[in-house]
């Protein structure tokens, strides 16, 4: 019998293959997805990258194939042990990293100086690394567009290219030379380092170039690289132009000493002229004081001056102590200079109500009482039309004694009465003897002539300072018994208007030594202009003293050209003329005045006591004096005659063509940087000394504008000032270890170019910035061109005084520096005993 299939056991055998299969199917499916897992190309998960609230990165778990590279940087942004690799992998990641970029600059904007701190974290496997940096040096994740910015260091973010920034982690960075500061935090530069005032940075300052990655990539990457290479091609080739450029801007400023030997001051030499000092030979010896301050200590403790001349102290011109143990005053030893043993270093207190100073040409018709608060010489001299107060003001009518009826007229009489004169011309140069409140000086500004004036700090009071007020050089001397501090043969004109000076007295028989004095310092050829009452009044005395001049002046050969009075001021004046050879000198029946020696040198004139002679003549042509200089402005800008190619320049070059060389880099230095790089208002400017002029090509740089510079050569400096003379400018000798012969608030700009470092060796640089401080007017701009170590020095004595710093610039061992001063006054006091009535 056959056996029937059962139904209930067809069901079961149909169920088991069903799930049979099933779990076929799902092993299989499972194998697939797992072939496809480990056959799909590796990748950071983004779920692995987490950002900390300190804006650190972390990488937790890395998935690397072996001989590729995870990111590729700019080696001058990524630290030497970060290792680079590819960025041209297509990942899904753009959108998430660039959130990442986004966070972490904001987590670098909010953590400023701890961003330091963070360091980069670095995973390790398969023998290469991935590494997550913090927000100073972090290069982002992203395979198109992988960029990091610094607000200090403007680098441009291309496309397809891989950069990281940061001031902490760029070796190639942090071997530029210099140091940059500004008021908000610090911004290097490739050449250089610049603080502005308000923070900002130069141009210069905001170019970085961007090196091309030093690894080369895997040939299979080599396609899809070509257009990136471009790219930076075309981008370095673009930041190198304009570092070029910016350079070049840069090197206007702080030439290298290869571009600008001229610059180099630790190689300058006197070439063939002789310093101050050793023309100088019978002059005291150069005071050697101690530091009074710790010139090393982080903070300076200023004192304000308590003296008996008050805010118009000028220590060598206010030592009482030296004055009252003078054995005579006869020769008006008590005007000269009589400097303390230790130089203040004290600040001068300011006058009450004091307003910063009225601009050019206003200030010389009025400035105000309060900055110069002196009554007496109006009172004494209002009627003759010298200074008034009126109201709030002090007025200048333009008068003097010799002319009421105004400086001008007379200026113009003078030319029309000895038109070879011809002022602004042939006569640029001009002495004014006495000047009063230098009027005559201030209306010679109308025809082109530079007037050096001079006036003892007397009786009549602050007369210099009015004329500086005004916006008129002086400064306070005394035809007394040392020479003025000016080289031989160089005004083409000197004035004296009712001066004061017995000019027909003292000396050997003949008398006359302040006459001789003039007659040293005037060119051969030269005018002596002499407005008196001798001239002109009949009078027993004035007679008297006419003829006694007539006489003085035949025997030493000067020529009377006219005598003539005025009219309109109804005053006489008298021209007489220095010969020009020696001619007349040999056919004197008497040696009276006598004749120098030969060993006597007309330029040796700082401390030295004057002399009853008169110097010989040059006779060669090449001599400087036997021929009158160029007409101005001529005379500017051609080196003179007598500079010979066979002799070396201060700079090393030929004389003549270090002279030139010095005046194209001063012309290129103020016109690139001075006048437009520093901030410095110029119609504000008026009065300016160059503290340690060289030729005198930082004044000549200036010409066109409304300003005139004081050129001081300091002593120890070869003795280059004859030449900046025969240019047609002004200037003097002067030791910066002494205090210099002005009033206080003299001055709207000083320039000093590698004076400090070498002050440094010899006096207190702290009494040298008082100094400073003491002749320079408030808001008024000291700028400095020295050494680094110099320039920091100076810049923290600046921030103890409460002054701005306008600008600092570092380029090698070179800086620059512009500081603007305050009025600011400190509490404590000092009693200078030696200046105490």
């Amino acid at each position: 019998m056959a056996i029937g299939r059962s139904p209930r056991a067809d069901v079961r055998r149909s169920t088991s293959s069903f799930s049979s299969t099933a779990v076929i199917v799902v092993f299989v499916a499972l194998c697939l997805v797992g072939v496809w897992m480990m056959t799909s190309s590796s990748v950071v998960p983004v779920q692995n990258i987490e950002i900390s609230q300190d804006g650190k990165v972390d990488v937790k778990d890395t998935v690397t194939e072996p001989n590729s590279r995870q990111f590729e940087d700019n080696p001058g942004v990524l630290p030497e042990d970060a290792t680079k690799g590819d960025s041209n992998q297509s990942s899904p990641q753009d959108e998430t990293n660039t959130q990442i970029q986004d966070d972490q600059k904001s987590s670098q904007q909010s953590n400023g100086d701890a961003s330091q701190e963070n360091q980069v974290q670095k995973s390790e496997e398969s023998g290469d690394k991935v590494t997550g940096t913090d927000d100073t040096s972090n290069p982002e994740k992203s395979t198109d567009t992988v960029t990091g910015s610094d607000d200090a260091s403007n680098i441009d973010k291309s496309t397809d290219k891989a950069t990281g920034s940061g001031d902490t982690s760029n070796p190639d960075t942090e071997k530029n030379s210099g140091e940059s500061k500004t008021e908000d935090g610090g911004s290097n530069s490739e050449s250089g380092e610049t603080k502005t005032e308000g923070g900002e940075t130069n141009a210069s300052d905001k170019s970085e170039s961007v090196e091309n990655p030093g690894e080369t990539k895997e040939e299979d990457k080599m396609g899809g690289q070509t257009e990136e290479t471009q790219d930076k091609d075309s981008e370095n080739s673009s930041d190198n132009k304009e570092d070029e450029d910016k350079s070049q801007v840069q090197n206007e400023v702080l030439p290298d000493a290869a571009q600008a030997e001229i610059q180099n001051e630790t190689t300058t030499q006197n070439g063939a002229f002789s310093t101050q000092r050793s023309e100088s030979k019978n002059e005291k010896e150069v005071q050697q004081s101690s530091v009074t301050k710790d010139e090393s200590a982080s903070e300076y403790r200023w004192k304000v001056c308590n003296v008996t001349a008050g805010p118009d102290y000028i220590p060598c011109l206010d030592n009482i102590y030296a004055v009252r143990r003078l054995r005579s005053t006869k020769h008006y030893e008590h005007r000269e200079r009589h400097c303390p043993e230790e130089p203040p270093t004290c600040l001068v207190p300011l006058p009450q109500g004091y307003k910063k100073s009225i601009k050019w040409p206003q200030s010389r018709n009025k400035i105000w009482y309060f900055n110069v608060p002196h009554t007496k010489l109006a009172e004494i001299k209002g009627h003759q039309n010298w200074v008034k107060v009126t109201g709030e003001y002090l007025t200048f009518p333009g008068g003097g004694t010799q002319f009421k009826q105004g400086a001008l007229h007379y200026v113009e009489f003078i030319q029309e009465e000895s038109a070879d004169i011809a002022w602004g011309k042939q006569s640029r140069v001009v002495l004014d003897v006495g000047c009063g409140v230098a009027s005559f000086g201030g209306f010679l500004f109308d025809k082109d002539v530079l007037t050096m004036s001079f006036a003892p700090k007397d009786e009549h009071e602050a007369q210099v300072q009015f004329a500086l007020e005004r916006g008129i050089p002086a400064i306070s001397a005394v035809m007394g018994t040392t020479r003025l501090p000016f080289p031989g043969r160089v005004f083409d004109v000197v004035h004296c208007a009712r001066c004061r000076v017995p000019w027909h007295i003292e000396g050997n028989d003949a008398g006359g030594k302040l006459l001789l004095e003039l007659n040293r310092v005037l060119r051969p050829g030269g005018y002596f202009v002499w407005s008196a009452t001798p001239v002109y009044r009949k009078e027993p005395e004035d007679v008297g003293i006419w003829k006694a001049m007539s006489a003085l002046t035949k025997q030493m050969c000067w020529d009377l050209l006219i005598v003539k009075k005025d009219t309109v001021n109804r005053v006489g004046v008298a021209i007489y003329r220095k010969p020009l050879s020696n001619e007349c000198y040999e056919k004197r029946p008497q040696d009276d005045p006598p004749l120098c020696k030969e060993s006597d040198d007309p330029n040796a004139a700082w401390n030295i006591t004057m002399q009853s002679c008169m110097h010989k003549l040059p006779v060669e042509a090449s001599e400087r004096g036997s021929q009158w200089p160029e007409k101005w402005p001529l005379r500017l800008e051609k080196p003179p005659y007598w500079l010979k190619s066979t002799e070396l320049g201060v700079y090393g070059k030929a004389a003549p063509e270090d002279f030139t060389a010095d005046h194209e880099h001063w012309k290129r230095v103020v016109t690139n940087s001075y006048l437009h790089g520093m901030g410095i208002s110029w119609s504000d400017v008026r009065n300016v000394m160059d503290m340690r002029s060289v030729y005198g090509g930082f004044a000549a740089a200036l010409k066109d504008l409304n300003v005139w510079v004081m050129n001081v050569v300091t002593i120890d400096s070869p003795d280059t000032l004859p030449i900046i003379y025969e240019r047609g400018l002004f200037g003097i000798y002067h030791d910066w270890c002494e205090s210099f012969s002005t009033y206080p608030r003299s001055y709207d700009l000083l320039h000093a170019d590698h004076l400090f470092s070498k002050l440094k060796t010899r006096c207190s640089l702290v009494a040298v910035i008082a100094e400073v401080d003491r002749i320079l007017r408030p808001e008024g701009k000291l700028i400095v061109r020295d050494k680094v170590e110099i320039i920091k020095e100076v810049e923290k004595m600046a921030e103890s005084l409460q002054w701005e710093i306008r600008l600092t610039y570092n380029k090698d061992s070179e800086g620059l520096l512009c500081l603007q001063k305050t009025v600011w006054r400190p509490k404590e006091v000092e009693t200078i005993a030696s200046a105490i009535a």
